[in-house]
């Protein structure tokens, strides 16, 4: 199996803006709509049906909701991170990588699918979104999107830009295509640490009702991150179910609202 991972440039770029990524979303100008809301303006024409998954149909309104969301992939690492959420009959929503990813791996692209998660996209080759041109946004978000098309025979509608980074731009960009964005309310920070109790304890210290949790689903090929990742995956589930949470993808998590193009949920 060949490994792939983001080049190491891109890499370092990353990890050098760890803290900065940790209180990014939400903080750079744009407005955010919560799950509940999403939920509550949605109308008889716009409605989705409510999502079956490992535990049942979840009516999010009713149930104490959280979803389960991997960056970058898929990676080496994904079968692992697969074969947790499978034996705790959990379904995530991956927003994966183009290039040197699910082009990479289609394989693993088609296995998520077999197991029911949803699969969108952190766009071509995580270039930030807001220090590109308008014509390149719509490259890497189209050329992100078409790869995973491509792969599973499905367009995704839900866009993750990179580091949260969004902008009027950005989304005018994703709205034209018919995309709505989703960023994160809980993030383990697993880019910065090997540690997969530091990273389980942040994601319990961060998880509300109708959050989202931001975990990574990539390789580091300097091995100074991401390593504790697929370690702190069983604890979170463990811990958070514990609390009464049912997990559930992001259009579960909206659900009987469905995404609109041109929003951000988060």
């Amino acid at each position: 199996m060949r490994s792939s991972t983001l080049p190491a440039r891109g890499l370092a770029a990353l990890l050098t803006t760890g803290a900065l990524v940790l209180g990014l979303a939400g903080c750079n100008g744009y407005d955010a709509t919560a799950p509940a809301a999403a939920r509550d303006h949605a109308t008889t024409a716009g409605q989705a049906d409510f999502a079956s998954g490992p535990n049942g149909t979840v009516d999010c309104r009713k149930a104490k909701c959280v979803a389960l969301t991997f960056d970058a992939g898929p990676s080496v690492r994904t079968p692992q991170i697969l074969a947790i959420l499978r034996s705790h009959h959990v379904h995530a929503t991956f927003f994966t990588l183009g290039k040197n990813h699910v082009m990479v791996h289609p394989e693993m692209v088609r296995q998520m699918a077999a197991d029911g998660h949803e699969i969108e996209t952190l766009t071509w080759s995580h270039q930030i979104l807001t220090k590109i041109s308008k014509a390149e946004v719509r490259k890497e978000i189209t050329e992100g999107r078409d790869a995973v098309e491509k792969v599973t025979g499905t367009r995704p509608t839900l866009l993750r830009p990179p580091q949260g980074r969004t902008s009027g731009t950005v989304t005018a960009v994703a709205k034209d295509l018919g995309m709505a964005e989703v960023e994160w309310s809980a993030n383990g920070a697993d880019y910065r640490t090997t540690d997969s109790a530091l990273i389980t304890s942040r994601i319990l210290k961060q998880t509300k009702p109708d959050g989202i949790i931001l975990l990574h689903d990539l390789v580091d090929p300097t091995n100074h991150g991401y390593n504790g990742t697929v370690a702190a995956i069983p604890g979170i589930i463990t811990a958070l179910q514990a609390r009464g949470y049912t997990f559930v993808t992001v259009r579960q998590l909206l659900a009987p609202g469905v995404p609109v193009p041109g929003e951000v949920y988060k």
